[in-house]
């Protein structure tokens, strides 16, 4: 699976997929990501890709021309499954989503900055808008990072567990059951005999009524899908 991310600033994109399941999915040849900087696509000797607003008001936007540049070259190379736009407006980023994308082959992220981007890169060229909250942030880097996270590690073969994404939180509208480790009692405080038992169907039962009891307390609104 393919990732092109446009940005004007690849370097804060280097870090998030240089670690961990990101790196080992890029290692394996399962996932491959590609950071494009935008100022590469600008038609202007001092490589700027924003200007001001129409109509006046505060904040500058991105041009046009930088970003249909490289969508175009990138288009002529391939073809994407879908084009996406990080942005606060956009559709709320949830688990149901993240497992559709995974099934893609191509897959290109816009990353604004400033005030925004021109509409009409929004009219022409983008199929999807992404937001990760109800809340703005400087740009579109760390949502494209949070986005590819999430689709990622639902590939088969990234994790190394198959089973794992599957009894993530979210992935059944329930959060997850508690979870423990060793040591058995720690200060007083012990794991629930039932996962101590060895009883598989029992454990089951047990991590099923938690969820949905944990899902309950804190978020009720995913049990009303």
């Amino acid at each position: 699976m393919r990732f092109d991310i446009i940005t004007v600033l690849p370097s804060l994109l280097e870090s998030p997929f240089a670690h961990s399941i990101l790196q080992r999915a890029q290692n394996k040849n399962i996932a491959e990501i590609h950071v494009h900087n935008l100022r590469d696509y600008a038609d202007n000797k001092h490589k700027s890709v924003d200007d001001y607003q129409y109509g006046g008001g505060a904040g500058m936007v991105m041009q046009i021309q930088p970003f249909a540049n490289c969508i175009e070259k990138l288009k002529s190379e391939r073809t994407y499954d879908a084009i996406v736009f990080m942005t606060p407006d956009g559709e709320v980023f949830n688990q149901g989503i993240a497992n559709s994308f995974s099934t893609k082959k191509n897959l290109m992220i816009l990353c604004g900055h400033y005030k925004g981007i021109d509409q009409r890169i929004r009219d022409v060229f983008v199929t999807h808008e992404i937001s990760i909250g109800d809340y703005v942030l400087s740009g579109g880097e760390l949502p494209a990072a949070i986005f590819t996270d999430a689709v990622i590690r639902l590939i088969p073969g990234v994790l190394s567990d198959e089973t794992s994404a599957l009894s993530d939180s979210f992935q059944d509208n329930l959060l997850d059951a508690p979870i423990y480790t060793r040591p058995a009692e720690w200060r007083g405080h012990k794991v629930p005999d039932i996962l101590l038992s060895g009883h598989e169907t029992k454990i089951r039962e047990w991590r099923h009524d938690e969820q949905v009891k944990r899902t309950r307390e804190r978020r009720p609104d995913l049990l009303k899908d």
